[in-house]
C-alpha cells in the first residue's frame, strides 16, 4: 500500500450520472408536520433549495425558515442535504448538520417542517427481443 496515493472505491449500487440514478430510483420528500403535512415533492433535480422564498424551489410558509434555508443536491451517486447557512439550522435525524448524505427513512428537521427521505427502487420493465424466424 503506497501512503501517497488513495483510490476511489466506487459504492455498490452508486449511479455515476443523476439520470442513471433516476432511471433506476425514485427519490422524494415528504412532509411529516408542519403546515404542509401529508405533501410530497419528488427530488429530480440536480440541486433543489428550500426556505420560506422567494428564489428557492420549494418555498414552504414557515416563519423559522429562512428565505434559503437547505438544498437537496445529487453527489456522489446519491442525494445529500446542505444547509446554507440558514439561523436556525437543519436537523438530521435529530443531529445539527452542515451537508450529510441521505438514506431511505431519515429525518430532516427544517424550520417548523419535519420531511421524510423516501428512496424507492423503480420497477424496470424486462428486456424484450425479437429474434428472426430460422
Amino acid at each position: 500500500m503506497r501512503y501517497e496515493r488513495t483510490r476511489r472505491v466506487k459504492t455498490p449500487g452508486a449511479a455515476e450520472s443523476l439520470a442513471e440514478y433516476l432511471a433506476a430510483w425514485q427519490a422524494s420528500i415528504v412532509v411529516v408536520s408542519g403546515r404542509a403535512a401529508g405533501s410530497e415533492y419528488a427530488l429530480d433535480g440536480a440541486c433543489i433549495s428550500i426556505g420560506r422564498g422567494p428564489g428557492v424551489d420549494l418555498e414552504f410558509d414557515d416563519t423559522a425558515m429562512s428565505r434559503a434555508h437547505a438544498s437537496f443536491e445529487f453527489a456522489q451517486g446519491g442525494f445529500r442535504v446542505h444547509d446554507l447557512g440558514s439561523t436556525n439550522g437543519t436537523l438530521l435525524n435529530d443531529a445539527e448538520i452542515k451537508v450529510a448524505d441521505l438514506k431511505h427513512g431519515d429525518r430532516i428537521r427544517i424550520g417548523e417542517h419535519v420531511f421524510q427521505f423516501v428512496l424507492a427502487e423503480r420497477e424496470r420493465a424486462p428486456k424484450t427481443y425479437t429474434l428472426p424466424d430460422a
